[in-house]
């Protein structure tokens, strides 16, 4: 195709494909622009992303040229090292530099007028973190979406678990590309017939041996995410979390309840609206969480239809961001600093934060028989006295399921025939006096001992309907060696406190509050073999089961702690 070759849109939206810029190291890379209908210079809107120019997020978003009507030039670029760029891709690694790069090229474009917006979601938000942090002239708003600032405690880790089904999967679906372009057939069979089931690769033992990823000749990242299994420079050297306070710049964050990264999104809300560099880039940081997962958004979650009110239109949104920082045209100024979808009342609500107004604390009880929906646990507002503990036994080879099941799909589905097993625990309330909305992270403390010197311990909120339905609100998952270190010791009662994932659910008059307490979630984690061996090399050879004791007694009372704001309904 000859150079400043333009293609028709429609509604005199023109498109230039692959336009070439060379990056300050040499690497080339490309892009496509679109241009609106009349003439500029306008406002630009930057998206940079790993999976084909062409898709541009459009699985959620509308596609570029909607945008470009609208008086947008927008240029969907593919990042180093893949599409029809040059170099090679090392996820995260190159995104800052190559971003802040690739801002001053376009701020001196004739068709800009040197205000530039980015917007794109999951890699695509990450890549926009990491340019805003090098503060290129002329970005002037973000808007990423369901991403991470913190790549260890966001992206991939959650109290030191593994968050294995995503990245694993997402692993096995960027190394296909490096495979092609490398054009290692064997290693690309290999890739694809993972991918053709990519639901089962969890299950492989161990799974940082999986044969799709060993190969030396494939990029290492796959690997090198497995082996940093605990929080330091390696992950600080790819993300923003310790250079938060460089960003100045206002940001729309987008999260789902029950997208993979709902904690990456709400911390990095939390990060810079008290760390980003300006008052105005603090003031400035908003939050819209929705009843999604990762892919699509829409008025279904799982097996819940949520109503029309749940189709939240995420363009007219961003257009509405961008006219409001790019166009001084005030389209923003009444939107709420927290936007929140509502589950089990199926409404957007507004809030100033994404904290509880108070707190309830309900206290775990049993007359030490637990195990599954058909014990004797029970929660209470009441402190516990003199109470028999709990046990369950944790059994790597039959691991409790995650909220999904075995296929770790998330979202609104029913807990019941999960809550029949004996390998955890159920403590359930009773039928509330009146409704109350759980919003922001619940908490745990959880006395307890394990016979392993290595544990997990998962906490699991459930909304039991007046039908018995037991609806999966959130989740939270903590690892004996992240929490304690090498302090943890077997068969010695420690005091487990962790917080679970983020929701806004509220509980209506006769429902109830459930507890499940257990020692795996898989594959949405994965599993501890219950030794020091590392959970990236556990094998049938050398993982052990492990049994748990929960105390609930005067001196060691576990407890949920609900944070709460103000039914409004």
């Amino acid at each position: 195709m000859a150079k400043n070759t333009r293609i028709d849109c429609g509604d005199g939206v023109t498109l230039e494909r692959g336009v070439r810029f060379r990056l300050s190291d040499g690497v080339t890379l490309v892009s496509d622009h679109y241009f609106p209908a009349w003439p500029g210079p306008h406002p630009t809107l930057l998206m940079r992303q790993p999976y084909g120019r062409d898709i541009a997020s459009t699985v959620v978003y509308a596609h570029p040229a909607w945008f470009a009507r609208r008086g947008y030039n927008v240029v969907i670029q593919d990042v180093r090292g893949r599409g029809g760029s040059e170099g090679e891709f090392y996820p995260f690694r190159h995104e800052g530099h190559d971003g802040a790069e690739t801002i001053e090229w376009l701020r001196t474009r004739a068709e800009c007028n040197g205000r530039i917006g980015m917007y794109g979601f999951s890699y695509q938000g990450a890549t926009q973190l990491l340019a805003a942090a090098e503060r290129p002239e002329g970005l002037q708003c973000i808007a990423p979406a369901m991403t991470a600032c913190d790549l260890y405690r966001g992206w991939f880790y959650h109290n030191g678990a593994l968050r294995l089904a995503s990245s694993l999967g997402w692993g096995l679906q960027m190394l296909k590309e490096d495979a092609r372009r490398l054009g290692l057939r064997e290693a690309s069979a290999k890739l694809e017939a993972a991918w053709a089931n990519v639901r089962a690769q969890a299950a492989h033992l161990p799974y940082a041996e999986h044969p799709a990823i060993v190969d030396q000749e494939l990029p290492s990242y796959v690997r090198d995410w497995f082996e940093h299994d605990s929080p330091g420079e390696y992950w600080s050297a790819l993300d923003v979390n310790e250079r938060s306070h460089l960003i100045d710049m206002p940001a729309l964050h987008v999260s789902g309840w029950y997208d993979t990264y709902l904690e990456g999104s709400i911390r990095g809300f939390n990060l810079l609206r008290s760390s980003a560099a300006t008052e105005h880039a603090r003031e400035n940081q908003y939050l819209v969480a929705g009843p999604w997962v990762h892919i699509p958004w829409g008025d279904r979650v799982g097996e819940m239809p949520l109503g029309s009110e749940a189709l939240l239109d995420m363009d007219a949104l961003l257009l509405r961001w961008f006219d409001h920082w790019l166009k001084d045209a005030n389209t923003f100024a009444e939107e709420p600093r927290v936007r929140h979808f509502a589950m089990g009342v199926n409404r957007w609500m507004s809030a100033v934060d994404c904290s509880g107004e108070g707190e309830r604390v309900l206290h775990l009880h049993s007359g030490g028989r637990a195990e599954s929906r058909k014990g004797d646990g029970w929660l209470s507002d009441v402190a516990p006295r003199s109470e028999p503990p709990d046990v369950f036994v944790y059994d790597p080879e039959v691991p409790v399921a995650a909220p999904g099941g075995v296929q770790a799909m998330s979202g609104v589905f029913d807990q019941s025939a999960l809550e029949m097993g004996n390998n955890l625990l159920v403590y359930t309330g009773e039928p509330l006096a009146e409704a109350i909305h759980v919003f922001g992270s619940p908490r745990v403390v959880v006395y307890a001992t394990t016979s392993a010197g290595c544990a997990d311990i998962t906490a699991k909120l459930v909304r039991v309907t007046a039908s018995g339905r037991a609806e999966f609100c959130c989740i939270g998952i903590a690892r004996s060696s992240y929490v304690f270190g090498s302090y943890y010791k077997a068969d010695e009662v420690q005091r487990w406190e962790f917080r679970l994932e983020p929701t806004s659910t509220v509980y209506a008059a006769g429902e109830r509050v459930r507890l499940e307490i257990a020692g795996c979630a898989f594959p949405l984690y994965d599993r501890n073999p219950s030794s020091a061996i590392k959970a990236s090399e556990m094998s049938r050879w050398n993982w052990q089961r492990s049994t748990h004791m929960v105390f609930h007694d005067a001196e060691r009372p576990s407890v949920l702690r609900l944070p709460l704001i103000e039914v409004a309904l």
